[in-house]
């Protein structure tokens, strides 16, 4: 192949991936910029570990809310949700079950108390996130609701539950078994061990997405080239293993929980009937109708699946703060949002991935943390996330018009 024939193919791959691209190079500037104003302490390992502990919450969110966006909805209340779940599991570990297991299981420990209370108050989290995006889905799908109009009010009504339930104040205490799953560590051992089966994943999800390709007729691109992409991936993958988890007490356990989320909802997103319908009515409501896809149950089951992740991103949140506080879950469907534009999802929906919510939602964690580093005043990091919120939109506007 000639050196013109190799740079037209080089152009053609980069224009095709123009917005992952953007997210990454976007993602350096970001890290690179506050690396030099706080004289190198953003990259530190402390740091970077705790930036990713922090980005995990919003990335739950973003894992639903990409299926919410992607079938032109809209979702105002997860933060709401998640406060209101949070405040529910505080006062479950605080103040109900406290008076309740000792006298129905004397024999057990206090560790086996612990144990048990916390897997009760996951359970019955789960249930209540499944119970809330049953409600909210029911009346978009099938009362004919807007989802706008359903999830403001869910906005409103999920806040004043996380009042009624506080009662204006923080709740404590929270049970160690609950806060290990939000602040515990792995070994540095068990992090390799991840980082290696990690690695395993992405060869075999590559080779096995070229086979469905061959089989179904469609376009390969060169084997080089998946390769070399597979290969990024599990660099990054060792990089942070080795350099962030291992440079500072060991792998996150919510960072190990949301890539076990994130790998599943990638694979119904790209490799189910339900997750293609999705991309299908989002980008062209009445073809996918005409096609015999049931609309109303795909839109009902999207919104159910933003329920349970919201409690699952309470759950940790209670874990994190080790308490249920009155601001649980402020502003975070607004951060959410931003992190599934950003991470290319598009507004007038059929286009977005999880790993692009994901990048997504590092970028704006990024941009929080080193604001926070700088000391910088909480109205100018307000500013700031509403400008990369509104360049965010724009950019997906732009590039809209000109496709």
């Amino acid at each position: 192949m000639s050196t013109n024939g190799i740079t037209k193919k080089a152009a053609k791959i980069i224009q095709s991936n123009i917005k992952s691209f953007t997210m990454i190079i976007a993602l350096l500037i970001i890290w690179l910029f506050f690396t030099i104003l706080t004289k190198g302490i953003f990259l530190k390992a402390q740091n970077l570990s705790n930036l990713f502990r922090q980005m995990t919450i919003i990335s739950f969110l973003a894992l639903g809310m990409v299926l919410v966006i992607v079938t032109n909805n809209i979702d105002l209340s997860v933060g709401s949700v998640v406060g209101f779940i949070s405040a529910i599991a505080a006062a479950l570990q605080a103040y109900i079950l406290p008076d309740i297991l000792p006298n129905m299981f004397p024999h057990l420990s206090i560790l086996q108390l612990s144990l048990l209370s916390t897997t009760i108050t996951i359970i019955v989290s789960i249930l209540m996130g499944f119970l809330i995006g049953l409600f909210q889905g029911a009346l978009i799908a099938y009362l004919g609701i807007p989802a706008f109009i359903v999830t403001l009010g869910g906005m409103l009504i999920f806040r004043g539950g996380v009042l009624g339930i506080t009662m204006g104040k923080t709740i404590v205490p929270i049970e160690s078994t609950l806060v290990y799953i939000a602040q515990g560590y792995q070994s540095e051992i068990t992090g390799l061990v991840i980082a290696v089966i990690v690695i395993v994943v992405i060869f075999i999800s590559m080779l096995w997405n070229r086979k469905q390709k061959a089989m179904y007729g469609f376009k390969l691109r060169p084997l080089y080239l998946d390769l070399l992409t597979a290969a990024f991936f599990s660099v990054l993958v060792l990089v942070y293993v080795i350099y962030v988890a291992n440079g500072y007490r060991g792998f996150q356990n919510p960072v190990l929980l949301l890539a076990i989320i994130a790998v599943i909802f990638s694979y119904v997103s790209t490799n189910t009937r339900f997750g293609r319908y999705c991309y299908a009515l989002g980008g062209n409501l009445e073809a996918t109708r005409l096609s015999g896809v049931n609309i109303k149950k795909n839109v009902f089951l999207v919104f159910i699946l933003m329920g349970v992740l919201c409690s699952v991103a309470g759950i940790v949140l209670t874990g994190y703060v080790a308490a249920g506080t009155i601001g649980g879950g402020k502003d975070y469907e607004l951060t959410t949002i931003a992190s599934c534009i950003i991470g290319g999802t598009s507004f007038s929906g059929g286009i977005g991935t999880i790993f692009g919510a994901i990048v997504g939602s590092l970028v704006m964690a990024s941009l929080e943390n080193g604001m926070s580093v700088m000391n910088m005043d909480i109205f100018w990091q307000y500013i700031v996330k509403g400008l990369v919120l509104i360049a965010a939109v724009y950019v997906d506007v732009a590039s809209k018009k000109k496709a």
